[in-house]
């Protein structure tokens, strides 16, 4: 088993090796996306080596029944598709802050709290010759440790972006 997760483990490396490609040292931007309402994104990427990189979104979301901050970070792996097109994957999670908009007799206060998720990421994205990054990622998300009407169910975020590459 230990040599068969080393072969897995070399053949995966080598992979990566090959098919690397070069990918911006920094990206700025947002990624705006919709996901219980509509939610805009500041957001940056850093490389850490020829084909992975961090990615860190500080974001809103608005709803008809609450409003949240949120801090994602993610991990991704990129790898070319054909010219400049790239498709990426990736794992992380996050935190935030809720706070729910319950008035149904007009004399509720609205309660919220902190909450916790894990997060994955797949997309596709286009670099083009200037320095622009457009993307169209998909990133799921489950609630951790929160509130059970915001955070602890399984969440679609899909979600535009546009960055300026550095």
């Amino acid at each position: 088993m230990k040599l068969f997760k080393l072969t897995v483990f070399i053949f995966l490396t080598a992979t990566c090796a090959l098919s690397a490609q070069q990918i911006s040292d920094h990206a700025l931007g947002l990624r705006l996306g919709d996901s219980d309402g509509f939610g805009a994104e500041i957001s940056y990427q850093k490389s850490v080596s020829i084909s992975n990189r961090v990615e860190i979104d500080l974001g809103w979301r608005d709803s008809r029944n609450y409003d949240a901050f949120k801090l994602t970070g993610t991990y991704q792996w990129v790898e070319p598709l054909d010219g400049n097109f790239n498709w990426f994957y990736g794992v992380g999670g996050g935190l935030g802050s809720v706070d729910f908009n319950r008035w149904p007799d007009g004399f509720d206060e609205p309660d919220g709290g902190l909450f916790l998720f894990g997060a994955g990421v797949l997309g596709i994205e286009y670099n083009f010759n200037i320095p622009l990054l457009i993307s169209l990622d998909f990133r799921p998300e489950i609630g951790l440790i929160g509130y059970d009407d915001f955070s602890d169910n399984f969440d679609f975020d899909i979600a535009l972006g546009l960055r300026y590459q550095f």
